[in-house]
């Protein structure tokens, strides 16, 4: 019974996450896509209409806002990662869960390992739907 809940879980985490993961942004045609496997290039949400990258002009409050964004992308680009490596761990435990054989000691930390990935991972898509957030109030 806690097999198949945890293999339930599993999927149901994993589903979702690649979809919000893999789900492309809308961009111009005529510029390059500005994420590459749902990881964001450190220029989103700075270019202009023609594809080049809008610099900030004489006020300070412009640069500030230009610096905080590529931060932003920057820990964007990080959680994407983290989470890919959460997944990577999911998949893993539940490899040492099937081949355990019946141990207890093995299956018991097949689940540690599951337990823990899933715990990171919804750990990291908050923190992205924080960062994001912040990015949304950042470029106005």
């Amino acid at each position: 019974m806690i097999r198949s809940i945890y293999l339930a879980l599993s999927l149901i985490v994993v589903s979702i996450t690649t979809s919000f993961m893999i789900a492309s942004t809308p961009v111009s045609a005529a510029c390059s896509p500005d994420t590459l496997l749902g990881v964001p290039a450190w220029y989103r949400n700075l270019q202009n209409g023609d594809c080049s990258i809008k610099f900030p002009g004489n006020a300070d409050g412009d640069m500030s806002r230009f610096i905080w964004m590529i931060v932003l992308n920057i820990l964007q680009a990080a959680l994407v990662v983290v989470a890919y490596i959460a997944i990577f761990f999911i998949i893993k435990g539940g490899f040492m869960y099937i081949t355990s054989a019946g141990s207890t000691d093995g299956m018991a930390s097949a689940k540690k390992t599951i337990t823990n990935a899933i715990i990171g991972l919804i750990i990291c898509i908050a923190a992205a739907s924080i960062v994001n957030a912040i990015a949304g109030l950042i470029k106005g």
